[in-house]
């Protein structure tokens, strides 16, 4: 919100502080200061002239002008000036601001005298744009007829100015406007602040007494709006031009000047907060209805972009169909044009979450919808639109027409219940009684003494509790008060809004800096300490840690092959996502991942390894709705944070990778090696070392896995994950390299193998022994049952188990394949003979025999 700092002094008496010590002010009060811009100090030497003369020089490719121009006796002489000028759209007799030699135009510009186009030029006519005042290039700024030659222009059109630009949180949605900006400066300086939707509002009260309605108009859904004004004007001049004050001001809050109607409504909206719309009203056909959108509609807006509507999207229609999309944008069939004399001025009330809703699923982010989605001033509509048709009358010569339309529902003003001494529980220290009245109505409130809850949202059960256990209002006498916030804050719902209010105004700087104790010896948990050695052991293996984005969408779960009653399909959707094509928190780690691998190959980076550890969110079966709102005065209890703990999804910690192109890259030393599915089981396996726990990997079949590359890992009997290479339409559909390979294992079930801290191992003082061993078994019989075979046989003396060779050819026979192992044998005590580790050996290789067929190659 950008707010020029001349428009705020004229809601509110300032003293004559700078506007850094306004923004402090504002800061202090949580307006965020974004910057501070200057307009016009630079300025100087620039004076109202008036052309007396004008010679139309030929010869040149373009109009060119010798102008004589009086700027007035005070101004470096009495003679007229000569001045050369390629502007057309000025007549002898025109006022014009004249920039003299040795002025200065903002930016730095200086203005001297010198010869141009054969004559002498003595300064320069200025357009807007070289004042700093807008856009306007396309001709002479041309002054009213009644200016003074010779006064200065900077003192004369309010050059001089500083702009604030704000950053206004979406609870504050009140200070999108002059008048919100205006009361939170009065509060903070401590002085008057004169109101501008009381700008004719006896004037209006009177008119509207016995005024019959305007264009007819409904609503048909309250749920989508509560209150809808419609006035009307007719004989509107359109080629009336926007005062220069009004267009300054436009442009220094951020905004380009149009036409004068279409100014209007930004200028009232700016300073009010409430948007407005113009209709061209030999446009409209029929009763204007505001109701949600139907199968099928469309409605081509004012950007020129035809939009497919939502069933749940907030329109304005007449009998035609949609002519807006409510607090958004405007349709461009009615929209007011440069022949519009006949105009329908449209103020509303809309439902802020449709608001927000409409905007989001639409990428269409208006300064409309930034305020209604905010939270508009309900009382608004009826002012501003009649502020809007007085303005127009004024300006434009149009005749108001009789009359308002005014569709509305009634809504019980919120009423909320609260012991005084609450904000100080909340802030950790004490306000006095008077203090916290005082801050309350200088919010806007209405306070009164006593407990009187009705109204309140959520009610008071039988013992004075407010529903959902936010206060205690046990406490009688005195120390109540029941408040009605008005109606430009619609945010404050609760005793706790109203405490932030209290302490906001109060000042944050007052409250105490405590440092919370630690208790002695607590440290890192093992869960803790294992995500570290997880993290550590995967970036010294190659892979690079990222953070993917947490949400998720149907797309995701659909390019990922999952079934329709896959378990990961069952997400937790946010009550306001971000964007509507990823509105749920995920299930899995994989869709961020691998989207982020497509960004990387996307731009040249193809060979690629990501891991990321974090949290997944799994919906409980027979979990509440909604987790109860909790009291904020103090801790909770063990069962307070076990009701909000029921309401959660359960959220498994997991570890997953994703690796594509050449895992052991090809250089001078020579050609590297492709990253595949092994590469990902390798991945479970560091994990898996990293936790001190035996990892098992059996082949198995789960989406997004190759169907014969995938492997199920376990720890003990618990499927703790799954690796290998991705199906080549999950491939496919994420734009990844052939052959892409992931991994994702739930450290979250590991834990529960964990029995304590991993222990250092041991280095032996004694030598190993190795014995070779090489197995022909069924081309089909899994290497990890072999494995575990040899494992099981070889017994304690076994320190490890190594594949080194695979083999398939003729002598080994059709269907049958060869494995070589090495096996290390060690014992803690003493050197091992020969003989007890042939006898190890045999051993290992009988129970293989005996599970998986197994014979010795070459006997």
């Amino acid at each position: 919100m950008r707010v020029p700092l001349s428009w705020l002094r004229e809601y509110v008496d300032l003293p004559a502080v700078t506007a850094q010590e306004v923004a402090d002010r504002l800061t202090a009060a949580g307006l965020k200061l974004e910057a501070i811009t200057s307009h016009g100090h630079d300025v100087k030497n620039v004076v109202v002239g008036q052309v007396l003369a004008i010679e139309e020089l030929t010869g040149f490719k373009k109009p060119i002008r010798h102008c004589i121009v009086e700027v007035g006796p005070g101004n470096q002489g009495a003679e007229p000036r000569q001045i050369v000028c390629g502007a057309t759209n000025f007549a002898v007799g025109d006022k014009v601001p004249v920039v003299l030699p040795g002025g200065v135009l903002p930016g730095g510009f200086e203005v001297g005298a010198r010869k141009t186009y054969g004559r002498l030029s003595e300064g320069m006519i200025c357009s807007e744009r070289e004042l700093g005042l807008g856009d306007d290039h396309d001709g002479i700024m041309v002054l009213p007829a009644d200016t003074p030659i010779g006064e200065d222009v900077v003192e004369l059109l309010g050059l001089r100015d500083e702009v604030l630009e704000l950053e206004i949180t979406p609870d504050l949605g009140y200070s999108l406007s002059i008048r919100g900006v205006a009361r939170e400066a009065a509060t903070a300086f401590e002085v008057p602040f004169r109101d501008p939707a009381l700008i004719g509002a006896e004037a209006m009260a009177a008119a509207d007494a016995d005024a019959s309605g305007s264009y007819p108009a409904s609503i048909a859904d309250e749920s989508a709006c509560d209150r809808f004004v419609l006035r009307e004007v007719s004989g509107f001049d359109p080629g009336a031009r926007s005062p220069l004050r009004m267009r300054t001001r436009l442009t220094r809050a951020g905004m380009r000047p149009v036409s004068l109607a279409v100014d209007i409504t930004n200028y009232l909206m700016l300073e009010l907060g409430q948007p407005l719309h113009a209709f061209d009203r030999t446009k409209l056909s029929g009763e204007i209805v505001v109701r949600r959108a139907r199968a099928g509609e469309k409605l081509e807006t004012l950007d020129h972009v035809v939009r497919t509507l939502n069933p749940d999207d907030i329109l304005i229609t007449d009998d035609s169909g949609p002519i807006s999309m409510a607090g958004t944008m405007g349709g461009l069939e009615t929209e007011i044009s440069d022949s519009s004399t006949e105009i329908v001025i449209e103020a509303a009330h809309f439902s802020a979450s449709g608001i927000a809703r409409e905007s989001r699923r639409h990428g269409l982010v208006s300064e409309a919808s930034k305020r209604f989605e905010r939270g508009v001033d309900r009382e608004l509509p009826l002012i501003a639109s009649w502020r809007a048709v007085q303005l127009l009358a004024e300006l434009g010569g149009a005749q108001v027409r009789p009359g308002v339309t005014h569709a509305q529902t009634e809504v019980e003003p919120q009423r909320i219940a609260i012991p005084t001494g609450h904000p100080g529980a909340v802030a950790g220290i004490s306000y006095p009684r008077e203090a916290v009245i005082a801050r309350l109505e200088q919010v806007g409130c209405l306070v009164e003494a006593g407990s009187s809850p009705a109204g309140r949202r959520g009610g008071v059960d039988a013992t004075g509790v407010v529903s959902g256990g936010e206060v205690d209002l046990s406490v009688t006498g005195d120390d109540m008060i029941t408040v009605t916030p008005p109606s430009w804050r619609p945010d404050l719902t609760d005793p706790n809004d109203l405490a932030e209010e209290v302490i906001r105004l109060e000042g944050y700087d007052k409250l105490p800096s405590v440092l919370p104790k630690a208790p002695a010896g607590a440290g890192l948990t093992e869960g803790q300490r294992l995500r570290r050695r997880v993290g550590r052991a995967l970036a010294a293996a190659g892979y690079v840690e990222v953070l993917a984005y947490p949400f998720m969408g149907e797309r995701d779960l659909d390019n990922l092959l999952l079934p329709a009653d896959d378990s990961r399909r069952l997400a937790t959707r946010l009550a306001n996502p971000l964007s509507e094509d990823e509105p749920v928190m995920r299930t899995t780690l994989l869709p961020g991942l691998l989207k982020m691998l497509a960004r990387n190959v996307g731009r040249g980076f193809a060979d690629v390894a990501l891991f990321e550890n974090g949290l997944v969110y799994r919906p409980r079966a027979g979990a509440p709705a909604q987790a109860p709102v909790l009291r904020v005065d103090r801790r909770p209890s063990a069962e307070e944070l076990a009701s909000v703990a029921e309401a959660l999804p359960a959220q498994p910690y997991r570890v997953a990778v994703v690796l594509a192109g050449e895992f052991e890259r090809s250089g001078w030393w020579g050609k590297g090696r492709a990253a595949g599915w092994a590469d990902a089981v390798e991945a479970a396996r560091t994990i898996a070392r990293a936790a001190g726990v035996e990892l098992n990997v059996s082949a198995d079949q789960h989406e997004p896995w190759h169907p014969g590359r995938c492997a199920a890992l376990y720890v003990g009997d618990t499927l703790v994950g799954h690796a290998g290479e991705l199906h080549p339409r999950v491939i496919e559909a994420y734009g990844l390299p052939p052959r892409t390979s992931a991994m994702e294992f739930e450290l979250t079930r590991v834990e529960a193998h964990l029995t304590g801290p991993v222990e250092t191992p041991r280095v032996a003082s004694y030598p190993v022994a190795t014995q070779d061993v090489a197995l022909i078994v069924p081309d089909f019989t899994p290497v990890a049952d072999v494995e575990a075979a040899l494992r099981d046989g070889a017994g304690e003396l076994l320190e490890s188990v190594r594949l080194f060779d695979v083999y398939s050819g003729e002598q080994v026979g059709e269907g049958h394949k060869s494995l070589a192992y090495t096996l290390r044998f060690r014992a803690a005590d003493r050197t091992l003979t020969v003989e007890e580790t042939t006898a190890a050996r045999d051993a290992a290789v009988a129970v293989a025999a005996d599970r998986v067929g197994a014979r010795l190659r070459g006997a």
